[in-house]
């Protein structure tokens, strides 16, 4: 009985020396994977996002693969598209959509500029006119006019002025009467030819002297055209922040994604080396249940961060992508830039000093309140009464068409002084004086008249240059309203709107002057929040490295081992999140003084440059 009890007892002894063995082996296998895994999630300057390999075997398992975990609808995690955050804003610039719509309004602005500029542009005018006149008992006359001119409003001074050359061909005689002011007197159906060649000017001399209303419409486009591209800039510099914003959110849920997918592999192996003890006897069932536990709710972890990748890439997408049948929808982005952290610390002064002369909205209101000078000046012109000089020179020529022959022509021609001639011959005749004489009808020679005057229209065109051609005539038009409550009102109105953008002004500018110092300490802050969240991170991976000691040694619970994990994860969280805050920060510190483009060395071309 003793003997049996005693080989019981050998037997035990050597079992517990050989499970002892086992776990002695175990553990020194175990925490050397544990430290592969610790050291796959250490910090690193440049960002690594490709997916780390598990330290689990091959043989053992796992519960749910890394790839379901990571798999994303739409997005092919194969494809893998490398991007820094310059070549990110380039491409914003390059596509995005608001930018474009700002930059298309700038340029629809321009072309009202030159719509506004085309009321200086000269206007041909020309208008044939055919005319024909028929009376009963008369023979019809033809009438042929062409009358053309020049038109041009002239931008300095206000004047304007027109060039004509009117030509008329008529066979009417009231008609020649009126051209010829009745220094001709038609005969038979021969036709006229009248020519003339003048210049008209009008030129104002108090309303509409220094400015009018063409060229105040000129004045306002331009400045329009200023205030959209202030626009354009701004939506640009706003552009530019909110492509900064998401890469850093994207890094940062990419490098939480690595932290959780870590932090889950550790779970797996806290599993294996579970399972194995409790293979070896050395631990109970249940305390699978525990780690099967935090198990399940570190993969949900990487769920709910793998959410987050696609959140923040799509946000990026959109704003980088012009359309959405791109490709790249369905690429992944892989950030290739690290936070970079600046010691020194950023002048308030400095900042606020940029913002006050850079901001676009600033700039925009100052624009405004010029825009409103052009409109107090022009109103305040139009109370003025309007004089205007006007002024015309001009050549006449005029011509007859037939022939200029000598011909002789009777004293009395017309059927009733024909027959009230005869008449009077008869009753002389009938009279007891045969000395009265008989009234005589003598022939009267008509000599052939001017040769200047007879050539039809090319001989009224050479009397243009007569020496006795010129005419000229100049006058003044004045007119004034009574009382002009149109223009008063206007200019009352103009007035209450100066004050009105002043206090406008006042606003942004104490809109600014906010948003300078809560950015400028927000990158304050974010700076030093990455040196505090870096010494948190460092002390966090102390404690862990403890906690698994005590765990390896039996002195600790996975209950605790599991907490300083988690509290490892959020610590190297929190870095980063500390990191890309000070990155959003200054970023944003950045548009707030409207320093973007400067300091990402960007060079927007405008089309107010480009003449």
């Amino acid at each position: 009985m003793k003997l049996i009890s005693r080989s019981t007892a050998f037997a035990s002894t050597l079992v517990l020396a050989l499970i002892a063995a086992a776990n002695a082996n175990s553990q020194d296998n175990e925490q050397a994977a544990v430290r592969d895994i610790l050291q796959a999630v250490v910090v690193r300057d440049k960002p690594d996002f490709s997916t780390p390999k598990s330290p689990v075997n091959a043989d053992k398992p796992t519960i749910s693969g890394d790839v379901n975990l990571l798999s994303r609808l739409g997005v092919q995690n194969a494809e893998t598209v490398p991007l820094s955050i310059a070549d990110a804003i380039a491409r914003a610039l390059q596509n995005n959509n608001a930018v474009e719509i700002t930059r298309d309004d700038v340029r629809f602005q321009a072309t009202q500029i030159r719509a506004v500029r085309g009321a200086y542009d000269p206007v041909f005018t020309i208008s044939p006119t055919y005319t024909r006149n028929s009376n009963t008992g008369s023979a019809a006359t033809n009438d042929f006019n062409v009358n053309s001119s020049i038109f041009q409003s002239i931008q300095r001074g206000g004047g304007n002025y027109t060039a004509f050359f009117n030509n008329s061909r008529t066979e009417n005689a009231f008609a020649q009467a009126q051209l010829s002011s009745g220094s001709l007197n038609s005969s038979g159906s021969s036709a006229t030819s009248f020519s003339t060649l003048g210049f008209r000017y009008s030129q104002p001399l108090f309303r509409n002297f220094r400015i009018d209303s063409t060229r105040r419409n000129l004045k306002i486009a331009q400045k329009r055209l200023e205030q959209n591209d202030f626009d354009f800039r701004r939506t640009t510099i706003d552009t530019i922040s909110q492509v900064q914003n998401a890469y850093w959110d994207l890094v940062f849920a990419l490098r939480d994604q690595q932290n959780q997918q870590a932090n889950l592999q550790l779970t797996r192996e806290n599993l294996r080396q579970v399972q194995a003890r409790i293979d070896a006897g050395a631990a109970a069932p249940i305390a699978r249940a525990e780690v099967e536990t935090e198990l399940a709710t570190r993969e949900g972890s990487v769920l709910r961060s793998t959410q987050q990748v696609s959140i923040f890439e799509n946000r990026l997408k959109q704003l980088i992508l012009r359309d959405s049948n791109s490709p790249e929808w369905a690429q992944t982005y892989i950030p290739t830039d690290a936070p970079v952290i600046a010691t020194s610390v950023i002048s308030l002064d400095a900042a606020m000093q940029d913002a006050l002369i850079n901001r676009y909205e600033l700039r925009r209101l100052k624009t405004a309140n010029e825009i409103n000078e052009l409109d107090i000046k022009f109103f305040r012109n139009q109370t003025k009464p309007q004089i205007d000089f006007n002024t015309t020179v001009s050549l006449d020529g005029i011509a007859r068409g037939g022939n200029n022959d000598e011909f002789v022509t009777s004293l009395y021609t017309s059927v009733g002084d024909l027959r009230f001639f005869t008449a009077i011959n008869e009753l002389l005749a009938r009279t007891t004086n045969p000395n009265l004489p008989q009234i005589r009808n003598d022939p009267v020679i008509v000599p052939a008249g001017p040769a200047f005057l007879f050539g039809g229209f090319g001989r009224s065109v050479q009397n243009l240059f007569r020496s006795d051609a010129p005419n000229f005539s100049f006058g003044l038009t004045i007119s004034f309203p009574f009382r002009n409550e149109i223009a008063k009102a206007n200019l009352a109105g103009a007035r209450i709107l100066e004050t009105q953008i002043a206090t406008q002004t006042r606003a942004q500018e104490q809109q600014v002057v906010v948003e300078v110092r809560n950015g400028v300490q927000a990158v304050e802050t974010a700076r030093q929040l990455v040196a505090t969240s870096r010494r948190a991170r460092e002390n966090a991976e102390i404690q862990l490295e403890g906690e698994r000691r005590l765990f390896d040694a039996g002195r600790s619970t996975t209950f605790l081992l599991f907490q300083r994990e988690n509290a490892l994860t959020n610590a190297r969280n929190s870095e980063i999140r500390a990191e890309t805050d000070y990155q959003k920060a200054l970023a944003d510190l950045h548009r707030v003084t409207s320093v973007t483009l400067e300091r990402n060395n960007i060079q927007l071309d405008s089309p107010i440059e480009q003449k």
